[in-house]
């Protein structure tokens, strides 16, 4: 990482296989993508889109994206919340770290429902 971007390896982006694991710039914060969520008992819904370990704070989020109907795009971010109760609680009793699921969920017109600047907000990092 370069910054706030990732310096892509191609000339064009689409070209870009990222790596399984990403560090932050400081290196201390690991960023998954593609990869299940390990805890005690087998679960459907444990491979979120996105996974950032912070160590430092002890915590995890779940970062989970979506494109939706304009209309669904509420409804969408409920589903996401619900969807990995089962993978936070897990991850809570298991590593005793805080666990946050935040739904990316877009509208196909880009509407962005009320609390999506709160969940990104979340998100550890510079935000525009």
């Amino acid at each position: 990482m370069q910054g706030n971007r990732v310096k892509l390896d191609k000339k064009h982006w689409y070209e870009h296989v990222p790596k399984l694991v990403e560090t932050s710039q400081t290196g201390k914060v690991p960023i998954l993508w593609n990869q299940q969520v390990q805890i005690d008992r087998t679960i459907p819904n444990n491979k979120p889109d996105i996974i950032i370990h912070d160590n430092e704070k002890g915590t995890r989020m779940l970062i989970d994206v979506a494109i939706s109907g304009d209309r669904n795009v509420i409804k969408k971010e409920a589903e996401k919340i619900v969807k990995y109760k089962d993978v936070i609680i897990g991850i809570q009793r298991m590593w005793n770290v805080k666990t946050k699921v935040i739904p990316v969920i877009i509208g196909v017109t880009g509407t962005i429902s009320k609390s999506f600047r709160k969940y990104v907000s979340n998100v550890p990092g510079k935000h525009k």
